[in-house]
């Protein structure tokens, strides 16, 4: 079983114009990601000015009483993990430009009504704004992973998913020292809010304008790209394929990137939920240095994934290792190098503050060579099917996510406890390694049988079988 090569002798030449409209798109993306991410992680920040006793103004309600904040944080993931297949089989059926119109302005709605929620309802009217506001962002990964296997030729992928999910990172970077500094201030926390919901309303306004969701429903595209983009994906143009879904159950890669994506959750919301309370608790630092520092693992994720994604492409694209090594590689990168830096910081005795942000940094910031590896693993086997399977994979994924931040207080209620933490750390540094490893020896990045199949017929439930491809024009020269 050989690996699809590179035909550089047909590949179709790239356009004139350096920026083209899928660029536009990307940017539109990013921005989706950076906004979306950033409403997703100001409670995060926001709950330790929401239950201190004494805030910065006496005009700014509190709620010191609360006592299950755990809780708080992990309601995100009750309604995100739901829609989680349901949205991506919409957005392969319809386009999810409209979808995602609905969801962000919904949710952009929601976010602003946490304030008067907490007012009335107490902690119980977060939660109810939080598990609404997951079920609207569900539809905003899935939709993502459609448009990325429309609008990406297959040897820029690596590059562009680094590019359009590091606003991801972004946006907690700058949530982060925003809503800290807002909460901090006399504005009060409810402020921080606001202003995300208004942000989320403008983005999709944009999105409204601008969003496409693919090159041949495109008015604006210019001829030569769209024809570059199309020869060069593995999409079928036009048409709509059943989802193969006895394929899909039988597949082992889809299992590898399945259980990738574990690790990857558990230890990313692990610690996007509890950074600030680790900061507050064990280091004591106030408001503004806990949210600026804690905002900085993920300025270094982002830059990681700008100077790691392009690497991955060239590698693959001059052969240099097949694309399922490469895959492999940087996921391991990805699953081992966090592990490493989560058993250093669990047997800390010396809580130096360098050390401990740089520790924090490498586990953050090297999580994002999984871009490279699982995530955008899932548009290789099968781009046709990409939205259900990142639905499929990532619902399952935040079942995690959700257990992560609730694992703590299981773990221990001290938060001021070394040893709490020693085991938090430990326990996610298992999970890196031990997911990391299936991931390895499982997956493949060759595109599958039943990714163009009409109908899911018996033979196509082996999942290792390459689609024999009549067009050799699927592939750049270069990225």
């Amino acid at each position: 079983m050989s690996e699809i090569k590179i035909n550089l002798e047909h590949s179709k030449p790239k356009p004139k114009k350096m920026i083209g409209f899928r660029h536009f798109q990307f940017v539109l993306l990013f921005l989706i990601q950076f906004v979306f991410f950033g409403m997703r992680t100001s409670l995060s920040v926001a709950i330790i000015s929401m239950t201190e006793e004494s805030p910065p103004s006496n005009s700014i309600s509190t709620y010191p009483q609360w006592d299950n904040t755990d809780t708080i944080l992990s309601s995100f993931f009750w309604g995100y993990i739901i829609p989680q297949v349901v949205a991506g089989q919409l957005s392969e059926r319809y386009g999810p430009k409209w979808f995602f119109v609905v969801t962000m302005i919904a949710g952009s709605i929601i976010n602003i009504a946490i304030p008067t929620m907490a007012q009335i309802l107490g902690s119980t009217g977060v939660i109810i704004c939080r598990v609404l506001q997951g079920i609207c962002q569900a539809f905003m990964y899935p939709g993502t992973h459609n448009l990325l296997s429309q609008w990406t030729p297959v040897f820029e992928r690596s590059l562009v998913a680094n590019f359009v999910y590091g606003g991801a990172s972004l946006g907690i970077a700058v949530c982060m020292p925003v809503t800290g500094a807002i909460s901090g201030s006399e504005m009060g926390w409810p402020v921080a809010f606001y202003i995300y919901g208004g942000l989320g309303i403008a983005t999709a306004i944009i999105f409204i304008i601008w969003g496409e969701n693919s090159p041949s429903d495109s008015t604006k595209i210019s001829k030569d790209e769209q024809k570059y983009i199309e020869a060069n994906t593995d999409i079928s143009s036009g048409k709509k394929f059943p989802t193969p879904w006895k394929s899909i159950l039988r597949s082992v890669p889809v299992y590898a990137m399945l259980v990738a994506g574990i690790s990857q959750c558990w230890g990313c919301f692990t610690l996007l939920t509890e950074i600030p309370t680790y900061l507050s608790n064990i280091m004591n630092f106030d408001i503004n240095s806990n949210s600026q520092l804690s905002a900085l693992p993920y300025f270094a994720q982002f830059f990681v994934g700008l100077f790691i994604s392009p690497l991955a492409d060239f590698i693959a694209a001059k052969n240099i290792v097949t694309i399922s090594t490469s895959r492999k590689i940087f996921n391991s990168l990805a699953s081992y190098l966090p592990a490493a830096a989560l058993i250093y910081l669990a047997f800390l005795e010396n809580f130096e503050t360098n050390l401990v942000i740089t520790l924090l940094v490498i586990t953050v910031s090297t999580s994002q060579f999984a871009q490279s590896g699982y995530w955008i693993n899932l548009i290789d086997i099968a781009p046709n099917h990409s939205a259900t399977l990142l639905g499929m994979v990532n619902g399952t994924n935040n079942i995690f996510s959700l257990l992560a931040p609730l694992t703590v207080g299981f773990l221990g209620s001290d938060k001021k406890d070394p040893i709490l933490w020693r085991k938090v750390f430990l326990l996610a540094a298992v999970i890196y390694a031990v997911c990391g490893t299936f991931y390895v020896i499982f997956t493949s990045a060759e595109v599958q049988k039943w990714n163009n199949i009409e109908e899911d017929d018996e033979e196509s439930d082996k999942g290792s079988v390459i689609i024999e491809k009549e067009k050799k024009t699927e592939f750049l020269p270069k990225c």
